[in-house]
This record gives C-alpha cells, sequence and structure tokens, in this order.
C-alpha cells in the first residue's frame, strides 16, 4: 500500500513542478524607460504651417464664396456696386466660417510659441547691450512685444469667433483692437530689433520686419479712408478699394509673424527626458 502511494504521487508533484516552472518565467517583466530624444521637429516646419493655414484657408474661403454664394459676400451696407468681398463677409457665411475657424484654431498655438520664442531671442540679445538707457529700453520692447503679441492672438480669436453676421457691433470693435495690437507689435519689434547697433547685430530681419510695417500702415490709412467714403458717402467700388487694403493688410501681418524661420533657420522642437545621475 504504501508502494502504491508513492507511485501515484509521484506524477501529481511532476504536475506542481512543471504548473511552477512558466509561472517563475512571466514574473520577469522587462521595465522601459523612455529616456533621451522622443521627438523632434524642425522650428521651420512649425512657423510655415502655422502660416499657410489662415493663408489657405482665405484662398479656400475666397474662391468657393465667389462661386456659390457670390450674392451673399458682395452685399454691402449701401448696396453700392462691389467687386472684391471683405475677410469679414467670406470667412462669416456658412460653410465657410467652419473652415476658418478650424484653421485659425490650429494657428493660434504656433502663434503662442512664435511669441515665447521672440521674447527669448530679444531678451538674449538684451543682455549684451552695454548702456544702460538703452539695455532698459530694449528690455520694456521686449516685453511690450510679448504682450502685444498676446492683445493680437486674443482679438484674432474674437474677430473669427463673433462674425460680423452674428455681432456687427462687437466684430468692428475687436477689429480696431487686432489692427492696432498688430501695428504697435511690428513697431515694438522692428525697433527693438536695432537697438545699439553699433555694439550689438541686428536682428536678421529688421530691414524686412521695417518694410512689412511702412506696407501695414498704408494699408491701414486706405482701408479707413475707403470705409469712411463706403459707410458716409457710399462711393461706388469704394467698398472693394477697402477690402484691398483688409487683404494687403492680413498678408503683411502673416508675412511679419513667419519670418521667424529667417532668423531661427535651424532651430528645432524637441521632446526629451532629462536623466539626472545621484551623487553619494
Amino acid at each position: 500500500m504504501v508502494n502504491d502511494a508513492n507511485i501515484k504521487s509521484s506524477p501529481n508533484s511532476n504536475i506542481e513542478n512543471n504548473s511552477i516552472e512558466p509561472l517563475n518565467v512571466n514574473k520577469t517583466i522587462k521595465t522601459l524607460e523612455f529616456k533621451g530624444l522622443l521627438w523632434t521637429c524642425a522650428l521651420r516646419e512649425i512657423c510655415l504651417t502655422a502660416l499657410w493655414l489662415p493663408l489657405g484657408a482665405l484662398v479656400l474661403c475666397y474662391v468657393t464664396a465667389s462661386i456659390f454664394q457670390a450674392d451673399d459676400i458682395h452685399e454691402t451696407h449701401c448696396r453700392v456696386y462691389n467687386v472684391v468681398p471683405s475677410i469679414s463677409a467670406i470667412t462669416g457665411i456658412s460653410p465657410q466660417r467652419y473652415i476658418w475657424r478650424i484653421c485659425i484654431a490650429y494657428h493660434l498655438g504656433p502663434r503662442l510659441l512664435i511669441g515665447s520664442l521672440y521674447y527669448n531671442y530679444h531678451k538674449q540679445r538684451t543682455s549684451h547691450i552695454t548702456d544702460e538707457k538703452a539695455r532698459l529700453l530694449a528690455t520694456k520692447l521686449g516685453d511690450a512685444c510679448y504682450w502685444l503679441n498676446l492683445l493680437e492672438l486674443f482679438a484674432l480669436t474674437g474677430v473669427t469667433y463673433v462674425s460680423n453676421r452674428e455681432n456687427y457691433f462687437i466684430h468692428e470693435k475687436i477689429f480696431i483692437v487686432f489692427m492696432a495690437a498688430a501695428l504697435l507689435h511690428m513697431l515694438c519689434r522692428a525697433r527693438v530689433g536695432c537697438i545699439s547697433s553699433d555694439t550689438v547685430e541686428p536682428v536678421r530681419t529688421n530691414k524686412l520686419v521695417w518694410i512689412l510695417f511702412y506696407v501695414a500702415i498704408a494699408a491701414t490709412i486706405g482701408l479707413i479712408i475707403f470705409f469712411l467714403r463706403h459707410r458716409l458717402l457710399c462711393r461706388p467700388l469704394a467698398f472693394t478699394w477697402f477690402s484691398v487694403c483688409e487683404y494687403i493688410l492680413a498678408t503683411t501681418n502673416m508675412a511679419f509673424h513667419a519670418i521667424v524661420v529667417r532668423d531661427l533657420p535651424l532651430h528645432q522642437i524637441q521632446v526629451v527626458c532629462p536623466t539626472y545621475h545621484k551623487t553619494h
């Protein structure tokens, strides 16, 4: 009887031993540490994408609205002859308004990044200015550029999501804030980029910024004149020239924010997990 019990128990012991072995294998789990560089993208690609989003949306809205909804976009306050619709007209109708709003939503993120980059860029250049008064002025202008960029972005968001067809009064006031912030932003960046140019190298695109600023000023003056001629005198084609000036102003603004690719042509944005070495 004892021998039979030993014989019967031996297969069970083998089964138990076989079942234990896989458990030991499963307990060895590889721990992964995602360190080092995980993602990289050229700053040039991000900035150019941020530029092409509103520009491409603007062209698409203009073409589709001119083909399928010409009567809606050419209607004016005085009901006079008009050829070129305004940006508010082509982005305030459906479905173009949704295309415009989606593209602007994706445009805002890189614009915030560009504003922060230029803030640190001017801050680094200002640190090399030896003259105390010039350094203080450059610091104030650099701060002004940063906050004017934020104000411009908030105004762009407001003028995008509050169309002239939904609330013309609010839309008009936000558009005025956008124009003022954009022009002052151009002026401050053009000025801060050439302070103490005899001791510190000017910003590479400083001359281009001045050119864009003068073009934007001329377009703004024309925009105001033709708007008043349209609103007060109801002149034919006055709103057309207003719209042309508006497109020039929008184009110069896009170019102004895209020239970061010339100031920082080789920079990249990276996602890196830093490794810390403990010292005992």
